[in-house]
């Protein structure tokens, strides 16, 4: 992973590691070397089997987690690694600064933590490292760009129990850090009122979160005005988006549509029936000023 974004992982049927998302005609390599083999060797099965003993018989999960980090300066930061036997974390190593932290879950004097130390200083704090740089080559423009927030509210009636629903929806960001508020009247919504609000990605890359509070027929009947507020590092200001119709019922809505379609029915009928009246006018003078040019022209007899 580079910071959130799957850069590759390793395929167990052909033993290769395979690029994931590339943006660029280079092939990604995964560059740490033979530290991988080292440490299987000289820490995994010793460390295990000295202080877990045999588990041929049994089925046996073991895990590890490292990240180095990279400041915008070009300084490494930290370095931490974690290691899991059978779902419990048994040990933590931390690397800054060229000091170590060492967190041991069984509490017991480790008789290779001079070799993990050795191991995490002169190879994988380096080679991790140089790894990140390769990526951040590669890859900076996809995990440093920034796409703003689309930002919506909506209301959802349920005419059974007369409760709506009003939700806050943010979606399609990046990266993935949004504050994302409800307001009640300019007030922000109590977090205990609130439902939703998980991180979850979509299809692209980005992000989307949803943030919802349910509002009772009572509720409703006050007209209480809601806000849906966002700050995201791709918008320049806070972004304030009102409830449209500020959370009247939709039978207020339906009725006021109503009201105008007629309304606009009768001025349809009434200019309809206004011009009509015109067309009549006009012919009947018309045909009156014919037949009084005709009168006009009848010559007398001597």
């Amino acid at each position: 992973m580079l910071d959130d974004t799957t850069v590759g992982y390793f395929d167990s049927e052909t033993g290769n590691y395979v690029p994931r998302g590339n943006t660029t005609n280079e092939d990604d390599v995964f560059n740490l070397g033979d530290t991988t083999t080292i440490r299987d060797d000289i820490y995994a099965n010793l460390v295990l089997r000295s202080r877990h003993g045999n588990h041929t018989e049994n089925l046996v999960v073991y895990q590890v987690v490292g990240l180095c980090e990279l400041w915008d300066n070009d300084k490494p930061g930290l370095m931490i690694t974690k290691t899991a036997f059978s779902g419990f974390t048994i040990e933590e190593v931390q690397y800054v600064d060229g000091k170590f932290t060492y967190k041991d879950q069984n509490q017991d004097k480790n008789p290779y933590l001079q070799i993990i130390l050795w191991y995490h200083e002169n190879l994988a704090f380096p080679n991790c490292i140089k790894t990140l740089k390769t990526y951040l080559k590669k890859r900076g423009a996809q995990v440093n760009r920034k796409v703003k927030p689309r930002v919506r509210i909506i209301q959802k009636a349920n005419t059974d129990s007369g409760v709506s629903r009003v939700s806050c929806l943010a979606t399609g960001f990046y990266p993935r850090h949004i504050n994302l508020t409800l307001f009640r009247d300019g007030q922000p919504v109590s977090d205990h009122e609130i439902t939703g609000g998980d991180l979850l990605p979509n299809g692209d890359g980005t992000y989307q979160m949803r943030k919802s509070l349910e509002i009772s027929a009572e509720e409703q009947r006050e007209k209480h005005k809601y806000t849906c507020s966002a700050t995201h590092l791709s918008l320049d200001n806070k972004l304030d988006i009102d409830l449209e119709y500020e959370g009247k019922p939709i039978t207020s809505i339906i009725s006021s549509v109503l009201m105008v379609l007629v309304f606009l029915l009768v001025l349809g009928t009434g200019a309809a029936i206004i011009t009509w009246k015109r067309r009549r006018t006009d012919a009947t003078k018309s045909d009156y000023s014919s037949t009084s040019t005709s009168d006009e022209h009848v010559e007398t007899p001597s």
